[in-house]
């Protein structure tokens, strides 16, 4: 039995409920797995402290909750600073940079991608949990790519489709530049 654990955490606002949602849709109905979904988040409507889970596997979940991520996305400094430390060696850290500085005594290389810039770049910041997704899906075996972008168009508001399509795209291809440069700095 195969079981992934995925973190997003962040704050109010940066999409990381939805991303949960669209995630575990991807597995589960368009994948055709099991996953669960756990979801937390402070007082505040928007700023305040949020996490989603997602626990995906081949076969029905036990137990709903994150022990030890095999994937952990961190998109604010107070997450990092909540979640970012004393991680196995081969969970996979992702962060946006321009949001995170990470302590290099804990993770020495997470992995990283400037989603909200890129975002704000096509004109609409509330897209940085799509490229972030796109991003994911280029760079681990969690879900595949197609099911993922197929969850990403079934749970965007109508007319938003080709917009959010384009940042997955962006993402995804952010991603496998990514790949492409750490294998190659591997051979």
């Amino acid at each position: 039995m195969s079981i992934k654990g995925i973190r997003i955490a962040g704050f109010g606002g940066q999409g990381v409920i939805l991303s949960g949602q669209i995630l575990g849709q991807a597995a589960s109905i368009y994948g055709g797995g099991f996953a669960t979904l756990t979801q937390s988040y402070g007082p505040e409507a928007r700023g305040g402290s949020c996490m989603s889970e997602v626990v995906i596997s081949d076969e029905p979940i036990d137990y709903p909750y994150v022990q030890n991520p095999n994937v952990l996305i961190i998109l604010s400094q107070e997450a990092y600073s909540k979640h970012g430390h004393n991680l196995p060696a081969e969970t996979l850290v992702i962060i946006d940079p321009d949001l995170v500085k990470p302590d290099p005594s804990q993770n020495p290389s997470p992995f990283s991608i400037p989603a909200t810039r890129m975002a704000r770049d096509m004109g609409r910041v509330v897209v940085a949990n799509i490229i972030m997704l796109g991003f994911l899906a280029a760079v681990s075996e969690v879900v595949s790519p197609e099911s993922l972008k197929k969850s990403v168009l079934t749970s965007v508001p109508k007319g938003t489709e080709e917009f959010n399509a384009k940042a997955f795209e962006l993402g995804y291809n952010y991603g496998l530049e990514h790949r492409r440069r750490s294998e190659g700095a591997n051979d």
